[in-house]
């Protein structure tokens, strides 16, 4: 059943892909990295982070969307949750320097103040730099939290973890992911 599905999602991805306005961050040695982007405004309440910078309304971000069909596919090879883990985020680690040099190329670089996620597995993002903060909004809460069923479903977890923003300034990215 899980494999039936996963191809049909395969078939479905290009679809989701064109009408979400994603793009491809490129890698050095493959194709694409995992990370899909796209600029959005931000809508929520005012985030200060660590280093400063303070996120309001309508800031220019660049959302992240993992690649989840080239990820669940990856992750069927793979045997047990930690290890699982493990993959995810040395795949993310090695992903975000390219994410980095996407958004110091990218025509709209002086306006974009960081990137943002929204996520239920946040474990080990702090060490990647990203910033955890809550969904205020509990409807959008809800929504994100029924838009990830699929997802668990097909990685054979229920993750009760509720989903939440993760930010990463510009600054922050440059300086941890550049050099």
């Amino acid at each position: 059943m899980k494999n039936y599905l996963l191809r049909m999602w395969k078939t479905i991805d290009p679809v989701y892909f064109t009408f979400t306005r994603l793009q491809y961050v490129p890698s050095i040695e493959k194709d694409n990295t995992v990370f899909r982007v796209r600029l959005t405004h931000y809508k929520g309440t005012t985030v200060v982070l660590r280093d400063g910078t303070a996120i309001e309304t309508n800031d220019l971000l660049l959302k992240i969307h993992l690649h989840n069909v080239r990820i669940l596919r990856d992750l069927q090879a793979i045997n047990g949750d930690v290890k699982k883990a493990v993959y995810l985020y040395h795949t993310i680690k090695h992903a975000l320097p390219m994410l980095s040099k996407y958004v110091m190329e990218h025509q709209s670089h002086h306006e974009i103040k960081g990137i943002i996620g929204i996520t239920c597995l946040h474990r080990g993002a702090s060490r990647l730099g990203f910033e955890i903060v809550p969904i205020k909004n509990s409807w959008y809460c809800i929504y994100k939290k029924l838009s990830f069923l699929p997802m668990n479903f097909l990685c054979s977890t229920m993750d009760h973890n509720v989903p939440v923003y993760l930010f990463m300034s510009k600054g922050q990215l440059q300086n941890k992911y550049n050099g």
